[in-house]
């Protein structure tokens, strides 16, 4: 018989990542997984097991290739002919973290039960942040550099 995790059972860490020189879309799935709580042995897929994952530095994450001028985001307002596009370069400039958290909303499933873990993700610019009191586990993402990095800006 399976055991599955119960609500009062669930026990959340804390994760902390810093993003300089940081791949996107490799940070994200790292990330994803970690929100998801699919690096636990209790994953249970129905329910909110997940970590909290704080990112910090996000003005110095990075794409590789030309994907910062040249990837697309597609929206649609709703109304006919309302299809919208935008690059990374254009969020980046208003909202740098908001490039990091499309990548993990779009690795996450669909649904209710993923907008709520994606609220465990907390990103910030600069160094500091205020969840120092949780005292989270450093996660090194260094070893996901590659060698044809393009840097933002």
């Amino acid at each position: 018989m399976t055991k599955f995790v119960k609500k009062n059972n669930v026990n959340n860490l804390w994760y902390e990542i810093d993003a300089s020189n940081a791949i996107v879309g490799r940070l994200a799935s790292v990330i994803s997984k970690i929100i998801r709580g699919k690096n636990k042995p209790t994953y249970t897929p129905h329910m909110d097991n997940g970590d909290f994952v704080v990112v910090k530095n996000i003005e110095k994450i990075k794409f590789t290739g030309k994907k910062f001028q040249n990837k697309k985001y597609f929206r649609h307002t709703g109304h006919p002919g309302g299809i919208k596009e935008t690059t990374p370069e254009k969020i980046f400039l208003k909202k740098p973290s908001e490039v990091l958290k499309l990548a993990v909303k779009r690795m996450l499933p669909g649904g209710p039960l993923a907008k709520k873990q994606l609220t465990k993700l907390k990103i910030y610019t600069g160094s500091t942040h205020p969840h120092g009191t949780q005292n989270p586990k450093i996660i090194d993402v260094s070893k996901l550099n590659n060698k044809n990095i393009v840097r933002i800006r």
